[in-house]
């Protein structure tokens, strides 16, 4: 399905704008998924002038995917991108900084629409806009989750604020990079994102 991702403009997880372009992705695979199924059950219709064949079964048998996908469009379009002026203001302090976009982390409980990701040596500042955000059951997920991986002295700190984020970000410059460990949390993040 990589043609559906060149055809919709969709990024990758992590990416910049990938909830929004996720979506369109969603739709139109979806879409596609429900008119082969529509294509397969018309077809053994019109050849046997009967709903009774095997095209019928292979149309119902389509509709699994197609409606596993639906439930991925509309888990999509619960969340929301990192809206642009954010995106724009943020960019303007990430240079040189591990950083990720749109990641949406969910517990049994609560969901977390975290918009930027920045990861610096044993510290991960993220930028939210959610409103009502739990940050310490937000800040005890991604802990209690990084701890399964074996990572433990990663600390983390959720702004809602994005002019004290960008000061953060600037603060983290100047710490010491781990390279390694930025990629293993960085990896993990991602595994554990929507």
């Amino acid at each position: 399905m990589n043609f559906l991702r060149i055809f919709s403009g969709t990024n990758y997880k992590g990416t910049k704008d990938y909830i929004n372009s996720q979506k369109k992705y969603e739709v139109i695979r979806t879409l596609i998924y429900f008119g082969i199924s529509i294509s397969l059950f018309i077809a053994g219709y019109v050849t046997t002038k009967t709903k009774v064949n095997l095209l019928t079964v292979v149309a119902v048998l389509g509709c699994l995917p197609a409606c596993k996908s639906v439930v991925g469009m509309i888990m999509f379009f619960r969340f929301k991108s990192l809206p642009k002026e954010a995106a724009d203001v943020i960019e303007k302090h990430v240079e040189g900084l591990e950083t990720l976009y749109d990641m949406v982390f969910t517990t049994y409980d609560k969901t977390f629409n975290i918009g930027h990701v920045t990861l610096r040596g044993n510290t991960v500042v993220c930028y939210s806009c959610q409103k009502n955000l739990d940050e310490a059951a937000c800040i005890r997920h991604l802990t209690e989750t990084l701890a399964l991986d074996g990572i433990s002295s990663v600390t983390f700190k959720v702004f809602e604020d994005v002019n004290k984020y960008t000061q953060r970000l600037e603060q983290l410059k100047s710490l010491e990079d781990n390279e390694k460990l930025n990629e293993t949390v960085k990896q993990t993040l991602l595994s554990i994102a929507l």
